[in-house]
């Protein structure tokens, strides 16, 4: 017998069915309550209590620090797939066969080209133009040179624009870094992987051959599979209510850029460094900031420690933490910013005050580490976020779009003045 919630509102009850989870997440399902009890509804700022959907994408487990893509653990993932393969798992179901990940790859390197005239767009920004602006109104500007819709239930006209997006999104993500750095625009080359070639077009300099580093690419890969999918935060959520008006991807994904903007979500990684600097500009003392961290009374906040979903260890920093520290230690990089961040990690992972609250470095600390010690400009981190969230973003799309969900309309409680007569204005 399936179970049941009973709401009792002025001595009327009202019963409302529990739907299960394929994890045993439980849920009331409340579609009918507002036509049932004549107007009444639910409200619940930041939806901290409310489910959106149903997805079979993504399984997040907060308190035990579990994540999972279509069943396959983070762990395993980042261990034993790149990140085209993982991308392949989220968008359509399954890891790929050879034959598919072979397909996929070529299929996305011959639509890797840019239109020329996105340039003329890209030029019109000022070097002082944020990258994520810059990245939104690129990804938006893919649809003046892509005008057709998408037939959803076309697997051909789905699986192209896919592609597309996949192959143009690391070009105008390094377009735009390249603008800021006075650096030529560079087209890549496809003899390269899908992260290979990002870092080329990112780093390449026009006088001197392009030499990839193995263990740079390798913790580029990792972070752009941790970054895939968390299931419905901010821009995710954006991306599926923007798509639910049956506007196209490329729209809906630029929707998302701009919610990733937001330093309480992207742009945590960039708010780290930030605060680093911050640190570092008032004599480096990570004991006088540790301390202010523990003053209750003090409005400081060490960022990067401690997750809003995560109620224990972020299952993605422990997979990170390896590859920051590889990094450094290839790239042998001298910076007290990042001398700062190692002795804060420290001391949060033994001291008794953030053990206890559970307060360790979350993937954003170890992130801005990484894009730090890289030479990726902090203004950029956030872009590398993107890049890595867009197979999450065309999975979580394409799945709303194909269970044909209904266009997104939150209700509210209205609090504003009662009705009030019009005055003229000779009367106010």
């Amino acid at each position: 017998m399936s179970k049941i919630a009973t709401l009792e509102i002025d001595g009327n009850k009202y019963e409302f069915p529990i739907i299960k989870g394929t994890e045993n997440e439980l849920g009331i399902d409340i579609k009918a309550l507002r036509g049932a009890t004549g107007g009444v509804t639910t409200i619940d700022p930041g939806y901290k209590n409310t489910g959106s959907c149903e997805s079979a994408i993504t399984f997040l487990d907060g308190e035990k620090g579990i994540l999972r893509y279509r069943g396959y653990s983070i762990e395993e993932l980042a261990e034993k797939a790149d990140f085209l393969e993982v991308a392949y798992l989220l968008i359509f179901g399954e890891l790929p066969t050879a034959a598919q990940l072979e397909k996929f790859d070529k299929d996305i390197k011959e639509e890797s080209h840019v239109d020329e005239d996105m340039k003329k767009i890209l030029d019109g920004f000022p070097k002082s133009a944020h990258p994520m602006g810059v990245l939104s109104s690129l990804t938006s500007a893919l649809i003046a040179f892509n005008p057709g819709s998408v037939d959803v239930d076309s697997e051909e006209e789905m699986y192209g624009a896919i592609v597309k997006i996949l192959a143009k999104f690391p070009v105008l993500a390094a377009w735009t870094m390249r603008k800021r750095k006075s650096l030529p625009l560079d087209y890549g080359d496809n003899s390269l992987g899908y992260v290979e070639n990002l870092h080329k077009m990112m780093f390449a300099r026009p006088n001197q051959a392009y030499e990839a580093n193995k263990i740079v690419n390798d913790a580029l890969d990792k972070l752009l599979i941790l970054h895939a999918d968390h299931e419905q935060n901010c821009s995710t959520s954006t991306v599926r209510i923007v798509g639910s008006s049956h506007a196209g991807l490329f729209a809906s994904l630029s929707a998302g850029i701009s919610a990733l903007w937001g330093p309480l979500h992207g742009g945590a990684n960039q708010a780290v460094i930030e605060m680093l600097e911050a640190i570092k500009a008032d004599g480096g003392d990570t004991a006088k900031y540790i301390a202010k961290a523990k003053d209750k009374n003090d409005p400081f906040r060490l960022m990067g420690f401690g997750h809003r979903v995560y109620k224990n260890f972020d299952p993605r920093a422990k997979i990170i933490k390896k590859s920051a520290e590889e990094v450094l230690g290839d790239l042998g990089i001298e910076d007290p910013v990042l001398d700062i961040a190692k002795g804060l990690a420290d001391v949060a992972l033994k001291d008794e005050y953030f053990v206890q609250r559970k307060l360790y470095p979350n993937v954003d600390f170890y992130s801005g580490i990484i894009y730090r010690a890289l030479g990726i400009p902090t203004e950029m981190f956030t872009v590398m976020f993107a890049l890595g969230r867009l197979p999450g973003w065309i999975a979580q799309w394409r799945e709303m779009r194909l269970r044909k969900e209904p266009i997104g309309r939150p209700r509210q409680i209205y609090i504003g003045e009662n009705y009030r007569a019009f005055k003229a204005v000779s009367e106010r």
